[in-house]
């Protein structure tokens, strides 16, 4: 598989990940054998797979450790802690203290049979909780990175809520990060303006996350959203098929279904160093992969995805 640089990290990586949430969780999200889960990552690897994102959150940080032992020293592992304690809403402001993110990040490395992460995140920060994470938590990351425990920092957006990237927009301007994980897709293309031109400038590596997601898998869904788009004034009727609004895409032949033309749309956007994708099926994951490393879309097809969905920066597509 073809590699990249991960911006100032100087972490070689693939340019597709796997990643442990979503959905369906390695599978473990509806219900699969753990034996199946940590199959599927172990093919992963087998297929060049060398990045793999996960989190406490997502209860698969356990199978990922289980995964790699042996290979740790071929893997880059990518995991992330919520800035809020359990049983608290994640959207307040009762945060975690230095000693519980300590606690954290010792179980997490404890799951993942690990003594260190490559990049350790601060999970779906909003914008109104990033102060505290930049004052607060980021000087014990820091002693983390001292320790030994982590290499490099990271910062996650809550992208469902967070669609226009206001955190990771004001996280430019402080230097401490070197890894951002934006949602970007066909659907809501606002972080190539407001993240990945930034994150070119200032050589920070990117984890693109929501290139498919429950919308664009979903015809009448997909039309749903269009049509409120459409309502909102972020979508030009004109512009737009609104009974089947990305089937050009297979119609013209430039992708043979919609899933593999929305991750050829992520792969290559400038910016994008890597790619996640997670599944809980092995076969699945083959065709993601063979998706991702195909060419890109073709210039006619991205010029009237840009006409569509432009504007659009409201919804996530979950």
């Amino acid at each position: 598989m073809e590699t990249t640089i991960l911006g100032k990290t100087g972490l070689k990586v693939s340019i597709a990940g796997l990643g442990g949430g979503g959905y369906s969780r390695l599978g473990q999200g509806y219900g699969a054998d753990r034996a199946d889960s940590v199959a599927v990552v172990q093919e992963a690897l087998n297929l060049g797979v060398n990045f793999i994102d996960t989190a406490e959150a997502y209860g698969t940080e356990d199978i990922i450790g289980e995964a790699i032992t042996g290979q740790r020293d071929k893997v880059v592992v990518s995991t992330k802690l919520n800035i809020t304690p359990p049983g608290v809403s994640q959207f307040g402001h009762d945060y975690v203290s230095a000693d519980q993110l300590t606690e954290k990040l010792d179980n997490s490395l404890s799951r993942l049979k690990t003594d260190y992460v490559d990049i350790l995140h601060l999970h779906v920060v909003m914008p109104d909780q990033y102060e505290y994470c930049l004052q607060e938590l980021v000087p014990v990351m820091s002693r983390f990175q001292e320790q030994g425990k982590i290499r490099f920092l990271g910062l996650t957006e809550r992208f469902i809520k967070d669609t226009g990237h206001k955190m990771l927009a004001r996280a430019f301007d402080d230097p401490c990060w070197d890894v951002f994980m934006p949602g970007f897709s066909i659907l809501n293309p606002s972080a190539r303006d407001r993240v990945l031109g930034t994150a070119i400038e200032k050589n920070i590596g990117i984890l693109n996350m929501y290139a498919v997601r429950r919308v664009l898998k979903d015809q009448k869904e997909l039309r749903d959203i269009v049509a409120d788009l459409i309502k909102e004034g972020q979508i030009d009727p004109a512009t737009v098929n609104q009974n089947d609004p990305i089937g050009f895409l297979v119609d013209s032949g430039d992708a043979e279904s919609i899933i593999e033309a929305c991750y050829r749309f992520c792969r290559h956007e400038p910016g994008v160093s890597v790619l996640l994708t997670g599944t809980g099926n092995i076969e699945h994951l083959r065709q993601n992969l063979a998706a991702i490393e195909k060419g890109p879309l073709s210039d006619e097809n991205l010029k009237k995805l840009n006409e569509v969905f432009g504007r659009v920066d409201s919804v996530s597509g979950n």
